[in-house]
């Protein structure tokens, strides 16, 4: 039996922080996108038990501020791509400044200044990234990704898969059936 799984990954996250959190017994407050408050003093030794902790779960502690926000600028951009909820009708630089309550101006200085890349570039890479997903998992065509996505056209959804990828969407939907039916056959 063959299962497919759709994660929210925000979700998963919190809920493992919080579960861990838990577990040290730590006293706390989740501030929004990967952002904990502690609410007590904690002792060296227990922080350092609680980071390898939840180092297990692929999440790590960042302590440079300007490293944690660009981190949250990332989580920001991949709920809103990945996340069928998040709403879609405002622009992106008003959807991130509202949720990490900053200047927009500011935030894409530092992403730029700390990724050598722009947000527009980021984005660009997660929507390909949930394409890429939604043509392996989902029985949709590439008319209703674009629309999932926000593009205005499957032209404008191919042209930035391939400068992303090197193939176009349909290209890599034949490599993708190609694949299984090798699998199929081989089982």
């Amino acid at each position: 039996m063959k299962l497919s799984f759709k994660f929210d990954y925000n979700t998963i996250c919190t809920t493992v922080l919080e579960e861990r959190l838990k577990a040290h017994q730590l006293k706390y407050s989740l501030n929004g996108f990967g952002e904990v408050r502690l609410l007590e003093k904690v002792s060296e030794e227990s922080f350092q038990a609680f980071c390898e902790d939840i180092n297990k779960y692929g999440i790590n502690v960042v302590e440079n501020p300007k490293l944690a926000l660009v981190q949250r600028i990332k989580d920001v951009i991949v709920d809103m791509v990945f996340n069928d909820e998040t709403s879609v009708n405002v622009k992106t630089s008003v959807y991130l400044a509202d949720k990490l309550n900053q200047n927009y101006s500011y935030l894409s200085n530092l992403f730029s200044e700390t990724t050598f890349t722009s947000i527009e570039n980021f984005i660009i890479l997660q929507k390909i990234e949930y394409a890429k997903l939604l043509i392996v998992k989902e029985k949709l065509t590439l008319t209703e990704i674009a629309f999932k996505l926000n593009y205005s056209s499957v032209a404008h959804l191919s042209k930035q898969f391939k400068n992303t990828t090197g193939i176009t969407p349909s290209a890599f939907q034949r490599i993708i059936s190609k694949r299984k039916k090798t699998l199929s056959d081989a089982l």
